[in-house]
Order: structure tokens, then sequence, then C-alpha cells
């Protein structure tokens, strides 16, 4: 699987580890940025990369690293089609994949560590849509509001 990472200025210490991660399972990396700890480089831009990524078919899932991971999350969530969550904990990481579809997972470099990061990663690129039908009526009430801002 292929895999778009993209980093702020904040999110760049915890970038390397996380790229491990991902090849560490088997997967491409498409690094989308940033590639220094310039305070110029802004959240914004590396969702919008990571979002687009995804969208236009260079990438499947994707990861994107700010301060907190909040910025991030709210930014790739205004592309129609991104599904970005802030992940702490391994079972939302996994959960988040299996009922919601989420496709970005969002860290946050000032709250989680190397190792944790690892593991919240690894364990959001293990998991998979159930495709309950729970979780299908769900997702498409979902989808039904990003129809409704078009």
């Amino acid at each position: 699987m292929k895999i778009a990472i993209g980093t702020d200025h904040a999110g760049f210490t915890l970038k390397q580890a996380v790229i491990d991660a991902i090849r560490a399972g088997g997967n491409e990396v498409v690094d989308c940025g940033a590639h220094s700890i310039d305070p110029a480089d802004d959240y914004p831009d590396f969702a919008g990369a990571v979002a687009r990524a995804i969208l236009e078919g260079q990438a499947q899932r994707g990861v994107l690293i700010c301060g907190s991971g909040v910025g991030a999350s709210v930014a790739a969530n205004k592309f129609t089609g991104i599904r970005a969550a802030l992940c702490h904990d391994t079972f939302s990481a996994h959960q988040g994949v299996e009922d919601d579809a989420m496709n970005v997972l969002a860290l946050g470099a000032r709250v989680v560590g190397p190792s944790l990061a690892a593991e919240l990663v690894t364990t959001f690129l293990g998991a998979k849509f159930s495709g309950a039908e729970r979780h299908v009526r769900r997702l498409r009430k979902v989808e039904a509001f990003e129809r409704e801002r078009s």
C-alpha cells in the first residue's frame, strides 16, 4: 500500500519514526513534506498535499503530523472523500478504519513519542473497513453531508 505522509515544522521531528514504521509494514511512502523545521512550513499546506495524494490515487491512506494533530486533521477533513482522525490510542487507530473508513491518521508530535507513533501507524495500516451494513449506512450519511456542501 502507498501511504502519503505530511508534517508541518512541529511534526517534522517525528516524521522519520513514522516513515520507518510505514516501511516496516511493507508499505511505500509518498513524502509530501515538510523537509525541515522551518516555522513557515504550515500544517494546511501538508494536509492538502496528503489529501490530494489520496484523492488523485497516488496513495491509499495518509498520515499527518503537526504539533497537536488537531490542525492537520481539521484541514484534511475539508477535502471531500477524506476522513481524517486524530488518534492517540490504538483502539481509535483501528476502530476508525474498521467502523468509519478513516483514511488519514493524524498524530500530535507534542503529544506522542516515536514508539507510540509507530504503534499507532502500524495499527492504522493493519486495519480494514468492516463493510458491515450499519457502518456502510453511517458512511453514506457522512458522504451525504459532503454532497450538501458541494
